[in-house]
């Protein structure tokens, strides 16, 4: 789609978009590689058990919880050693990333209007790869991510490493998590909840237009 352009009408100096089902939906994808290395351990994931409980958290957050819930209990450390092998398999899956291509045309006048940064309980690592394979890096100021920040969503701090970095006061925070969200809200900026990437294109432009 062309022709991204909007009257600036909004108090908004900055975007800061989640990751993980705001730009791209990976989420599938980071629990299946999960799963794969977590069973060699003993340790069984679902989907369903992923779904409702680990989205938009760290995960270290995640493998902790999962090593008291296994049957021996297991230690962290354990599990937290496979991280490297879960990101080979994630890289090796997310070779050509299917961003949205109405997402994609936006970011170029967005980026001339406002400060864009990508906000994620992800590693950068596992990020930045995708955003330079989609053709999108460039538009993005700064990349928060996981490794960046000592207390992860819900908590404020991404957001706020975010808006400091960029030297943005008001900003419009996207995500798609209920820990996300809170996280935004925390920071003291307006939050737009969102269910999947395609609607992402939508519900920003609307956002924008309205004031």
């Amino acid at each position: 789609m062309l022709g991204w352009t909007f009257p600036r009408m909004n108090h908004f100096q900055g975007i800061f978009f989640d990751f993980d089902g705001v730009l791209l939906d990976t989420e599938p994808d980071h629990c299946a590689c999960w799963a794969e290395v977590l069973r060699a351990r003993g340790v069984e994931l679902t989907w369903e058990y992923y779904r409702d409980h680990c989205i938009g958290i760290d995960d270290r957050d995640m493998l902790r919880v999962l090593a008291r819930m296994a049957d021996p209990p297991k230690e962290f450390d354990e599990l937290w050693a496979l991280y490297p092998e879960k990101k080979r398999l994630f890289q090796q899956r997310m070779t050509a990333p299917p961003f949205e291509a109405e997402l994609k045309a936006m970011l170029p006048a967005l980026a001339g209007e406002y400060r864009l940064a990508v906000v994620s309980s992800s590693a950068s690592v596992e990020i930045e790869p995708l955003l330079l394979a989609g053709g999108i890096r460039a538009h993005f100021a700064t990349i928060v991510g996981g490794e960046n920040v000592k207390r992860h969503k819900p908590a404020p701090e991404p957001y706020l490493l975010a808006a400091e970095r960029l030297g943005v006061a008001r900003a419009l925070v996207i995500e798609d998590s209920q820990a996300g969200i809170a996280s935004g809200r925390a920071a003291g900026f307006e939050v737009l909840a969102v269910r999947h990437p395609r609607e992402v294109p939508g519900a920003l432009r609307a956002r924008l237009e309205r004031g």
